[in-house]
């Protein structure tokens, strides 16, 4: 693969002409070599047959360079070989100044959806089924404390099992590791009974204080997770005896029990520390239905585990490899971290086709008022997010200014699943880039759970003609670094002076988001979208001011003691119309989510993050 990469940056200098006349320092350069190094490259180029080389003798004299071989084909094959030997890096840089070749993508596409996806192969008279997954996250950590992206999620929900669980587009919660649970009169005392002989993968069979030991290490934390409002709620976990476990909790919360459906509060083993010394993360052993077998930077390989307590999985391997570069022509979903194919051309994938998972994620920009700069006056507040489009009825003006377009989504690739509380989001397959279809909509007055919201927000009257235009900060994460330009530029041409703060997840939740005038980040609404509103909304009131953020907190507690999940819908709605009203939160766009499968697949099922659920997943035999 190494003569590929050689042979495309030869091309790339001097592929322009039908004869390229170069010296031996042109060439060595090109290279980055000496001019010994130089000449052997040429010669093996020679004996590949992919170049015609003529040397002329002499220092400083010009020789004759022709290229027999297509870079295109060159290109081409060097992926190939990559993707096989799962050595993708090596060569991913090596071809991309060919990708914007149409052809070349057309092949990359047409060879992909061969390679990637399902196979079947006959070991010893077995049918071994294995399916292939491209990503565009690199998986770094499974540990369910601290993994950080999506992806991570996604294989880190195949590998354990919490104690409940529930499937996707439904709201009934099921039973997991737990075949019983009940609560006191309170609704503060929670009980679970354990299923019996339960194997994790490393042969420990689970017990009770397994489940002690997974929620000790979650409260015990310093780490900022996801959820964590609702899991510092728990005053206590005991094992009653090797298969009860009872929670006591420091006050009601209707939201305890959907919160143990999600990947967050995973069962692990309690000798995590001293079996795997600080290998878990990347070496796990859950009660899955798959076991980790390998973890590199590009190749995350899952095995059947053969034990597992509801059943053995259909598929017999899963292979997920990173390919951190977008190959279709027509670009899959940019926010997805699977290589998703979406619109397929009736060449070469007409067998591919599309199919809705119920969730999607939405992008929206808060004030920071705790900060003593100009969005502290409700006037200018109100202007800025006029200046963003739809905040205000159809057809009105803000004081004489026209209504602006809506800004439109971003074409950055949305890859966290960040641990902490400061605007935690899971990001998942939902279109983050691409035509903002949903844009318009979810300005002009959709909720954050779908619902037309009649608030009208009318801004006050106030002009940046007659005032100074203050300067605006705007505070992201690089995912979401395209959409808060976007909202800069607006903000721009209506006369403020922006500057964009795009840093990582982890500086995110640290000063940095508080010393902002505003914040752009997303939602994702999935199966889990009223714990990831409790979530936001709890963190959103450090950055508001004291009367908002005490009448914020009070609809807060009402929620978490509210059993029905659709008057909890309601009091989420409201806190949006307050936050409206006030002039804290704009709603950008929202986009939902797209899978792409085989029609011959059976058991498409989605979980709770809008994920294909591997454990039903099979394909029928070719007859």
């Amino acid at each position: 693969m190494k003569l590929h990469g050689q042979f495309l940056k030869l091309h790339s200098q001097h592929g322009g002409a039908e004869e390229a006349s170069v010296t031996l320092d042109e060439l060595a350069h090109t290279l980055s070599c000496t001019h010994r190094n130089a000449l052997h490259v040429i010669n093996k180029l020679t004996e590949q047959g992919w170049i015609c080389w003529t040397p002329s003798r002499g220092r400083g004299r010009r020789s004759s360079l022709r290229f027999l071989a297509d870079a295109e084909e060159i290109a081409l094959s060097s992926m190939k070989q990559a993707i096989s030997s799962s050595d993708i890096r090596s060569s991913i840089e090596g071809i991309r100044g060919h990708a914007r070749s149409s052809s070349l993508q057309d092949a990359l596409q047409g060879w992909l959806l061969a390679y990637f996806g399902h196979h079947s192969e006959l070991r010893s008279d077995k049918r071994i089924d294995t399916l292939r997954l491209p990503v565009r996250q690199q998986l770094h950590n499974l540990d369910p404390l601290y993994m950080n992206l999506l992806a991570e999620s996604f294989v880190s929900s195949h590998v354990f099992d919490g104690l409940v669980t529930r499937t996707g587009g439904q709201e009934r919660i099921n039973p997991g590791l737990a075949h019983a649970w009940d609560a006191d009169g309170q609704r503060s005392v929670w009980t679970f009974h354990l299923r019996k002989d339960v194997l994790f993968h490393h042969g420990k069979v689970l017990a009770a204080e397994d489940v002690v030991y997974s929620f000790q290490r979650m409260m015990n934390t310093s780490q900022r997770m996801l959820y964590s409002n609702i899991f510092k709620d728990i005053r206590e976990v005991k094992a009653l005896n090797p298969v009860t476990v009872r929670f006591v909790l420091k006050q009601p919360n209707e939201l305890f029990l959907p919160f143990l459906c999600t990947s967050r509060a995973a069962i692990v083993p309690r000798d995590l520390e001293t079996v795997f010394a600080g290998s878990f993360g990347r070496r796990p052993a859950g009660t899955g239905p798959f076991k980790l077998v390998e973890m590199s930077e590009d190749l995350c390989t899952l095995e059947v585990f053969p034990y597992y307590f509801q059943g053995r999985a259909h598929l017999d391997r899963v292979e997920i490899l990173h390919v951190p570069w977008n190959i279709a022509e027509a670009a899959p979903e940019t926010s997805s971290a699977f290589h998703i194919i979406h619109n397929p051309s009736s060449g070469g994938s007409a067998a591919w086709s599309r199919i809705h998972s119920e969730y999607s994620v939405r992008k929206f920009v808060t004030c920071n008022t705790k900060r003593k700069g100009p969005l502290s006056d409700p006037l200018v507040r109100a202007d800025v997010l006029s200046c963003l489009g739809g905040s205000t009825s159809a057809g009105s003006e803000v004081a004489g200014r026209p209504q602006v377009e809506t800004v439109q989504p971003g074409n950055e690739a949305v890859v966290d699943d960040t641990a902490g509380a400061d605007y935690t989001v899971e990001t998942s397959n939902a279109a983050a880039g691409g035509e903002a279809s949903n844009a318009g909509n979810a300005a002009a007055g959709v909720g954050m759970d779908g619902t037309v919201n009649t608030v009208s927000a009318q801004p006050a009257a106030v002009t940046m003609s007659t005032v100074t235009a203050p300067m605006l900060q705007i505070a992201t994460i690089p995912q979401y670094a395209g959409d808060a330009e976007a909202v800069a530029a607006k903000l721009n041409s209506c006369g403020y002076t922006c500057h964009v703060l795009s840093v990582s997840p982890e500086e995110f939740k640290g000063p940095v988001r508080m010393q902002a005038d505003l914040i752009v980040f997303s939602l994702l609404r999935d199966q889990d979208e009223q714990l990831r509103l409790f979530d936001l909304y709890a963190t959103m009131v450090q950055h508001l001011e004291l009367p908002v953020r005490a009448d914020i907190e009070g609809r807060l507690r009402l929620i978490a003691r509210e059993p029905d999940s659709r008057a909890r819908g309601a009091g989420f709605q409201e806190i949006e119309n307050r936050l409206r009203q006030k002039h804290q939160l704009h709603i950008l766009y929202e986009k939902p989510a797209e899978t792409a499968y085989l029609p011959s697949v059976r058991g498409v099922t989605f979980n709770s993050q809008g994920w294909v659920d591997l454990r039903h997943l099979w394909f029928p035999p070719e007859l």
